[in-house]
């Protein structure tokens, strides 16, 4: 059965390279405008609330369905997603699944094995390739008119964080609120894409090249313990123990207290050792000789 390909503007590669551009030139007022506290915790705030979105939204609800929740809350994840400026939940969610399915191949859309750090990190992105994206892979989603319609129009969330920021704290506001942040979570984001499949431990023997790191991890809200994540795809925690520091989950699971969320996938013990590189042993109970 041939792969339904849904259609995008396809603009010359230039062109869609212009905003991205900007957006990473614009970073360059930050050293021209003022700087508070204030400007910080926005910056950092905007960082974390839009970060969720990736981590909790497009990669861990909309990819690999790892908890359930209400139709309300699954549009807010969309749209916190979007904010990010890294597309349309059902464009991200479509690739990544692909990414998945062929992880380290000819087929993966990222990887840096296949071409070079540079598309894996952010080429693809920027490339007509991959403008479009598997219908056949994300029909679970796409039935939803209004995932469509944010699929379609997924500038929207970007352009209102931006007024808001500049509404709240003049240009300082939009500088460090939405320029600079949007920049970091880009960046951040496809370092787990080109960086995790190069440099770090792995745990487990997957198929791929995929690896765990724990700076990523910090900076990504937990997503940099990727080869966990590539052991276990449909897990909504991937610091798999207490301390594999993983504040995505931690927010799932505090929403869960609240039935916001519900049905968080967790591995079990028999995944934890299913080929795993140096297996948990357990401690022998030692036998106490009864004396006669």
């Amino acid at each position: 059965m041939p792969i339904e390909k849904i259609k995008s503007i396809n603009f010359p590669n230039w062109l869609k390279s212009f905003p991205f551009i900007v957006l990473h030139l614009a970073c360059l007022s930050a050293l021209f405008v003022e700087f508070s506290w204030s400007l910080f915790y926005l910056c950092l705030g905007s960082y974390l609330v839009r970060m969720f979105g990736i981590t909790a939204g497009y990669h861990r609800y909309f990819s690999h369905r790892a908890y359930k929740t209400t139709r309300w809350f699954q549009f807010v994840l969309a749209w916190l997603g979007c904010s990010a400026l890294q597309k349309g939940p059902l464009w991200w969610a479509s690739h990544h699944r692909d990414h998945h399915k062929y992880s380290d191949t000819p087929e993966d859309p990222h990887s840096p094995h296949r071409t070079s750090f540079w598309w894996s990190h952010v080429g693809w992105v920027l490339s007509n390739d991959h403008a479009d994206y598997p219908g056949n892979n994300i029909q679970d989603f796409s039935k939803y008119p209004e995932l469509r319609f944010l699929s379609n129009y997924h500038w929207i969330p970007g352009i209102f964080l931006a007024v808001l920021c500049y509404l709240w704290m003049g240009f300082p506001g939009l500088v460090w609120g939405f320029f600079v942040s949007t920049v970091l979570v880009y960046h951040c984001t496809f370092f787990i894409n080109s960086l995790t499949h190069l440099v770090g431990v792995k745990r487990f023997e997957t198929s791929d090249e995929s690896r765990n790191s724990l700076i990523l991890a910090i900076l990504t809200m937990g997503e940099g313990w990727h080869n966990n994540h590539h052991h276990y795809q449909s897990s909504a925690n991937q610091g798999f123990y207490w301390w594999e520091i993983d504040l995505s989950y931690y927010i799932l699971y505090g929403l869960s207290c609240f039935g916001i969320v519900w049905e968080l996938r967790k591995p079990g013990e028999k995944a934890l050792n299913f080929r795993r590189r140096k297996p948990i042993r357990k401690k022998k109970k030692k036998l106490t000789k009864i004396s006669a």
